[in-house]
């Protein structure tokens, strides 16, 4: 019998599992869009760059805002409708940089990063989905004003272009992020970004033409030069840091020779299951730790110490 420890409930992951129905033939139908921002029960997120606001309250803060609320705190240099939340419209208003900065002398309002919002647990975690939408589409929009195809500039919806009749759709990146196994370890990595004690999963951009297996494939050979074999797909994640998916994998691992490419990671090393669960509980005697909850990583970790991976 094993003898780690019980890690407890399973967390639910980040930005994830969104209640919005995102009713996207309406983001065009200008009449509609106004008639939804009049209804009583609308909403909206105020956004400033990477400045999330939230009105402060006990036990956790409601970033929600009427739209007259909302317009009150700052004017919007774009407002970006979400969808319905149990039959709600729900809107996304961004805010200026220095108006966000300038919010948080208020002492009624909360004003910080999402990573910090969502790590904290400072709003419930049905907010945190619609919250990462708004910050991902107002960041495309705000990056994307004109037409790549023939330089005038572009309107709102999605990213049309009134000239050429282009579309340009809000853009996102997908990311592998996998766990190597080699039966009862894994490998784990660490980035020069993280904080000192963190370990984590390895990660890539998948290049144009590529299946997201033969990326981890490619990935694992550049940071760490190990061969695998069999990938198996785990789940998915957004990451509106700014506008990525990450696809959650594990993959068999079938050469353990590790050489680190120093220019993407600062270590990599195979980890025994014990080991491993210490951290994820952080209670590991030098202190090391996975990735917080909030972070797809962090259920990779643990399906594979849950005996949970299959290569079949």
């Amino acid at each position: 019998m094993s003898s780690r420890p019980d890690l407890g409930p399973k967390p639910r992951l980040g930005y994830a599992a969104s209640r919005i129905e995102r009713a996207a033939e309406l983001r065009a139908d200008q009449a509609m869009l106004d008639k939804l921002a009049a209804d009583r029960q609308a909403g909206s997120y105020v956004i400033g760059h990477e400045m999330i606001v939230a009105k402060k309250a006990s036990p956790v803060s409601d970033p929600l805002f009427t739209l007259a609320e909302a317009r009150t705190l700052a004017p919007a240099t774009e407002t970006v409708f979400l969808g319905f939340m149990d039959g709600a419209p729900r809107f996304g208003a961004g805010i200026a940089r220095d108006a966000a900065e300038a919010l948080k002398a208020r002492g009624d309002l909360l004003v910080t990063d999402l990573r910090s919002i969502a790590v904290q647990g400072l709003v419930e975690a049905d907010h945190l989905p619609p919250i990462a939408e708004a910050k991902a589409v107002l960041h495309w929009h705000a990056r994307h004003r004109f037409c790549p195809n023939c330089g005038a500039a572009t309107r709102l919806v999605n990213g049309d272009c009134p000239n050429c009749k282009a579309e340009h759709f809000p853009r996102t990146d997908p990311v592998v992020i996998m766990l190597a196994v080699d039966g009862a370890r894994c490998l784990l990595g660490r980035s020069p970004r993280f904080v000192p004690t963190m370990w984590s999963c390895l990660a890539g951009f998948i290049e144009p033409g590529e299946s997201f297996e033969d990326a981890v494939h490619r990935e694992m050979r550049e940071e760490a030069s190990i061969t695998c074999g069999r990938v198996a797909y785990f789940r998915s994640q957004p990451w509106p840091f700014p506008t990525s998916l990450m696809i959650g994998c594990h993959a068999e691992a079938l050469t353990t020779t590790v050489t680190v490419d120093k220019t993407e990671l600062e270590d990599a090393r195979w980890f025994d299951k014990e080991e491993v669960a210490s951290m994820l509980l952080r209670k590991h005697p030098q202190g090391l730790t996975t990735p917080p909850p909030i972070a797809i990583a962090h259920h990779i970790i643990r399906a594979w110490i849950d005996d949970e991976v299959s290569f079949a």
